[in-house]
């Protein structure tokens, strides 16, 4: 990952043979030192050690999706080092293992059994994708494990998993936006600029793929009715290598506005092979591919200027609910013990943040019942946005179905920038107008 030294006790184990043990490749396992007398003022008597899992894809396609984890992680190690004092009265020690999905699902889901099964971890949290999220959750939901997880559109998350409104899961809840989120704040931003309103899609053949290129509430379906007219060339497979028949398409039908959610690789094959063939559009605003500052650095100059979706910056008005900390200063924090620019992923930490609130609540940690009855009636701020799932559940709303809280979503664009190559900079905020926007949209030259 070269994240350097100085984040905390993590040690990546390794060896054996890739993909027949879930101890192959990056795992990581780390345990906080029980509390002792001098880090308590409670009086809590000891309690029994409290296991949590956390399931990240930290190598493969959308290894960035996993490159502030090892940090997240650290700091909740950090965080839990004196013990949790639970709702039954004692103190808790807290073990965080941390397991490699290596970006592929059915890896998710064997290491999310292998925590559940063998390690025995108490709650389960992931993050980074539909990829990694979903086969946690339905390894959760199959095994009566409570689960928190964010970073999945939550439509992908909740009906991507066969969930229904009116009945929802039972072991397994979520926050993140969702599709209206993202077709809302795309829209809103290309109508700011002139163009012959035609959009091109780059959509996968993977989860988030046929998600976002739904006849439904995809782009697909909602584009038209903002007048804008949608080229779909199908869906593609991740890995692909020549586009040329998309670009083909793109340019026969006059494509000014670029989208998609394809995997950082993909794009940039994608993005290179359209400006050697010619294809120019005005506007180029890409989920997934985008959001990294390293992705967008291997682009060099076709870099600059393009735009993506934004979840979560150093300005977002939020507070760790574990330290207090701004999302200013967790930024900084990581690139100070990492000497890597901020990434959307940092959002991960709050994952965390709603599991220690719900044990700090559980009167019978031992009750599994119990503890997903705590996350179940979870209102609280956190870094990555406010979750409140005691608000009525109803469609169109922050809490649309039982299992899922959406948090804010704004639309960014890849400037020049100072102190990095790149940096990133709010341009709308119709989704999310607590967010402020930092600037307008540009179009590309």
């Amino acid at each position: 990952m070269g994240m350097g030294a100085g984040l905390g006790g993590l040690v990546a184990a390794c060896g054996g043979t890739s993909g027949t043990t879930t101890t192959t490749a990056a795992v990581t396992s780390t345990t906080a030192a029980p509390a002792s007398s001098t880090t308590v003022t409670t009086g809590a008597t000891a309690g029994r050690e409290i296991k949590v899992g956390f399931v990240t894809p930290l190598t493969g396609p959308i290894a960035l999706f996993g490159v502030p984890d090892q940090y997240c992680a650290s700091r909740w190690v950090e965080f839990a080092k004196p013990g949790l004092v639970c709702g039954d009265g004692q103190n808790h020690p807290i073990s965080i293992i941390v397991q490699d999905s290596q970006s592929d699902t059915n890896r998710a889901a064997q290491v999310a059994g292998d925590l559940i099964n063998n390690s025995k971890v108490d709650v389960i949290m992931a993050a980074s994708t539909p990829d990694t999220v979903n086969p946690v959750a339905d390894q959760a939901e199959a095994t009566g494990t409570p689960c928190f997880t964010n970073d999945a559109p939550w439509q992908d998350y909740f009906y991507g998993r066969g969930g229904k409104t009116d009945v929802g899961f039972k072991w397994t809840y979520h926050m993140f936006w969702g599709l209206e989120d993202i077709t809302g704040t795309f829209a809103d931003m290309w109508s700011k600029l002139s163009t012959n309103k035609v959009v091109g899609g780059m959509w996968p053949n993977d989860a988030d793929g046929n998600s976002w290129s739904n006849a439904t509430d995809g782009f697909p379906g909602v584009l038209p009715k903002d007048g804008f007219k949608v080229i779909d060339p199908g869906r593609y497979q991740n890995g692909t290598e020549d586009f040329t028949s998309q670009i083909a398409q793109f340019k026969n039908g006059g494509v000014e506005i670029l989208t998609g959610v394809p995997i950082p690789p993909d794009f940039a094959n994608f993005w290179k092979q359209a400006a050697q063939q010619g294809l120019k559009p005005k506007i180029v605003t890409v989920g997934k591919a985008l959001l990294f500052p390293a992705a967008v650095e291997a682009l060099g100059t076709l870099g600059n200027l393009v735009s993506t979706e934004v979840w979560w910056t150093p300005r977002h008005p939020f507070k760790s609910s574990l330290t207090g900390e701004t999302c200013q200063q967790i930024a900084d924090d990581f690139t100070k013990r990492s000497g890597q620019q901020w990434t959307q992923p940092l959002l991960h930490y709050g994952v965390f943040e709603v599991v220690v609130d719900a044990l700090k609540r559980t009167k019978n940690v031992d009750s599994k019942d119990d503890i997903i009855a705590q996350i179940a009636s979870t209102k609280m701020e956190t870094l990555a946005g406010p979750v409140d799932f005691t608000a009525p559940v109803q469609l169109g709303t922050k809490h649309p179905v039982k299992n899922v809280y959406r948090t804010p979503l704004v639309g960014g664009q890849w400037i020049k920038g100072t102190a990095h190559p790149y940096e990133l900079i709010v341009v709308d905020n119709v989704m999310a107008p607590e967010i402020k926007v930092e600037g307008a949209l540009q179009p590309i030259v």
